[in-house]
């Protein structure tokens, strides 16, 4: 349960807490090991987190959606670390909180029944696809393109490091559909990936979050209905940063969630171990170790809850969540490099959960805008470039 000293937690946000935490544990987490061997998992996962509401925690009750408040989706978000695969947790969270928020804010309601209430639902997968070979951080810089062809579109590009992008049933697609105008050339498309012309060219090899499909696509002459046009067309660049906040800070309530469970589970570990007739965890300086991570972790902890506070408001929080994706990013690195020490010879076995933990965590500082892009935002809003 949530510590009684943070204010914002209901008696029913407790409640949902311990069904997600219950689920995790027994449905997903005896399968980590094996869903993280074979590069996958199964879509019974989505099925069944729709089915218990999991997946429209605040989307409209109108499509299927629980319209509960944002730190409902904070109790969703410090739980499902529990599933102990980060893989699976990259996956779902891409569902709620990554390919789906640009279609409850712009999409309309042929959209929304026919996209989003089945992804609510678990019934449809779904992915979001603006990284391209040649266009990582810089989004203008996409060459994937969408012409009109009559009441149609015809696109062609590829794009890589797309999560979700083997199994996916649509892809919230960002295309270039005015090629000389930058930013405001850039659209968003609910692509069926159905149509003939696209194909998954390659399943990349990862260094982590291995349980999940992580692939190239291509695009070649794929004709798609202009009623796929997700929004306006040219507005796709603002629809695309609009959805960055709350990605990134949904990743960063898991992300110091886990590396809660993980120094947890160091603590045990140390406790138990002995070197010299005396336990790990009574050493000067691997108790000092472990005092710094644990003060490290709340000033994290305190930071999110303050971001989560700011967007459960309704206020602009870009500069705090770029701070908050920063620090967590840089935190669970060290603290991941730090854990796997104090574990010695073990820590390095695949056998134990920190060996996992180490490669996934580099994730952290690169996916969803590295540390890099988090300083160059935070820089320019304090006006350090004017």
């Amino acid at each position: 349960m949530a510590d009684k000293i943070y204010p914002y937690f209901t008696e029913e946000h407790e409640i949902f807490r311990q069904q997600v935490r219950s689920f995790c544990e027994e449905q997903l987490a005896p399968h980590a090991d094996e869903w993280e061997e074979e590069g996958n998992f199964p879509r019974w996962v989505f099925e069944k987190m729709g089915e218990l509401g999991f997946l429209g925690i605040t989307y409209p009750e109108k499509y299927g959606g629980a319209a509960a408040d944002f730190w409902t989706k904070v109790v969703f978000a410090e739980e499902l670390p529990r599933c102990q695969s980060s893989g699976v947790l990259l996956s779902v969270l891409v569902q709620t909180d990554m390919c789906t928020p640009a279609i409850v804010t712009f999409g309309n309601e042929e959209q929304k029944e026919e996209i989003l209430r089945p992804a609510i639902q678990g019934k449809k997968i779904g992915a979001i696809c603006v990284t391209e070979p040649n266009a990582g951080s810089d989004v203008a810089a996409i060459r994937t393109t969408a012409v009109k062809d009559g009441d149609n579109y015809i696109i062609n590009g590829s794009k890589t490091f797309i999560t979700n992008g083997a199994k996916a049933d649509w892809l919230t697609l960002a295309v270039k559909t005015n090629p000389q105008k930058g930013y405001s050339g850039i659209s968003l498309f609910l692509f069926p990936t159905t149509t003939p012309g696209f194909t998954v060219t390659r399943k990349l090899n990862k260094l982590g979050h291995r349980a999940t499909d992580t692939v190239e696509l291509a695009f070649e002459d794929c004709k798609i209905s202009k009623k796929y046009l997700l929004g306006e067309e040219g507005k796709g660049f603002y629809a695309i940063m609009h959805g960055f906040q709350y990605e990134r800070l949904v990743g960063c309530i898991a992300g110091v969630a886990g590396i809660k469970l993980l120094l947890q589970e160091t603590v045990n570990y140390c406790k138990e171990r002995t070197a010299f007739k005396t336990k790990i965890c009574a050493f000067q300086a691997n108790a000092h170790r472990l005092a710094d991570l644990a003060t490290e972790i709340e000033a994290a902890q305190s930071l999110i809850y303050h971001c989560s506070d700011m967007v459960n408001r309704g206020l602009n929080a870009i500069k705090e969540v770029s701070m908050c994706k920063l620090y967590v990013g840089e935190l669970g690195v060290k603290a991941a490099r730090e854990c796997l020490q104090l574990h010695g010879g073990y820590g390095y076995i695949e056998e134990y959960h920190v060996c996992r933990a180490y490669r996934d965590v580099m994730l952290g500082t690169i996916g969803g805008g590295s540390s890099e892009i988090m300083r160059e935002i935070i820089a320019r809003m304090m006006g350090l470039y004017s």
